[in-house]
């Protein structure tokens, strides 16, 4: 995360917690207009809301999570129309990092000592699961076909909320912590943050925003080695979106993203493209549909955030 913007204070205490994109080699663009089908490029949240995290589907539906109280937010991507579909759940309660599945659950990290799973359809919370002793921060969620993984932006390890046989969530006492060893460099403070697949679906990805690169971790024994990869550092590294090879790497403090395409094991990213466009306001993680990435603006550069702040989430094309 970087160092400019009070972003760890912001999530770690809950308080003040179509146009087309740039698509350059290494290096910025000039934007292009474009629409495309009519669905909007830029779709507006509600005032105050401090988005953080997105997650989209099933069908066409992005899902934001709330730093300022856990709520969530649905939005209907061909119209831009939405609704809250959970309340607050407390100004001591937050959503960051999300993710959906295919039988409508969304997996939500929770901040400090946190996580959650919601009934995508009427809001209900499903499970919660306590994670840490309140002085970590459960920041970002990614889905296996056996469990969900979730980075502890504070602490060398990861948690694992693994699945049954017939993908059903485990008792209040099935999250397990997977220690991260091997190369893995904790920093003294925000560390771990993005966590996506390996493309061939064998390892996880962690973005490091102490020592600014990838790590790949083994899901089994939370043995982390550092990915090789060509362009930028990624020390201001957020949110992940694996597609394909393609790996899409918010820089939310340079309102952009870089996007390194990945060899199958992802031990290796060849830097492809930096996506920029003037809409960024510090971008935090990303989500597909269709040709487009979703992208929520965090504003983390406003401090502090008001309940009159506005906030929007925008699409730009896929590389």
């Amino acid at each position: 995360m970087p160092h400019s913007f009070s972003r760890r204070r912001l999530l770690a205490t809950g308080t003040a917690l179509g146009t087309g994109a740039a698509l350059a080699p290494l290096g910025p663009l000039a934007p292009t207009a474009r629409a495309a089908g009519g669905r909007p490029t830029t779709i507006r949240l509600p005032d105050g809301f401090r988005p953080e995290g997105i997650a989209i589907g099933p069908g066409p539906y992005a899902y934001f999570g709330s730093l300022a109280d856990a709520s969530v937010y649905r939005a209907d991507l061909t119209t831009g129309r939405g609704r809250l579909i959970t309340g607050s759940l407390g100004t001591d309660r937050q959503a960051i990092g999300l993710k959906t599945d295919a039988r409508g659950r969304l997996f939500v990290a929770g901040g400090a000592g946190t996580l959650r799973v919601v009934d995508t359809r009427g809001g209900a919370v499903l499970a919660t699961y306590p994670a840490g002793d309140g002085q970590n921060l459960v920041n970002d969620v990614v889905l296996t076909p056996d469990a969900a993984y979730f980075t502890d932006s504070f602490r060398p390890q990861l948690y694992v909320l693994p699945f049954g046989r017939h993908g059903e969530l485990p008792g209040p006492d099935g999250l397990r912590t997977l220690p991260l060893t091997g190369e893995w460099a904790q920093g003294p403070g925000f560390t771990a943050n993005g966590i996506e697949r390996t493309p061939d679906g064998a390892a996880l990805l962690v973005v490091n925003t102490f020592a600014g690169v990838l790590f790949r971790v083994d899901p089994r024994t939370g043995d982390a080695r550092k990915v090789t990869h060509t362009g930028p550092p990624l020390v201001n590294g957020d949110g992940l979106l694996l597609l394909e090879r393609d790996l899409y790497v918010v820089q939310q403090a340079q309102n952009a993203v870089d996007v390194l395409r990945l060899n199958r094991s992802g031990t290796y990213g060849r830097a492809v493209t930096r996506i920029t466009d003037p809409r960024f306001q510090i971008p935090t993680t990303a989500a597909a549909c269709g040709d487009r990435i979703y992208l929520p603006n965090a504003r983390f550069d406003v401090d502090p955030p008001l309940p009159t702040t506005t906030y929007t989430a925008v699409a730009v094309d896929r590389v």
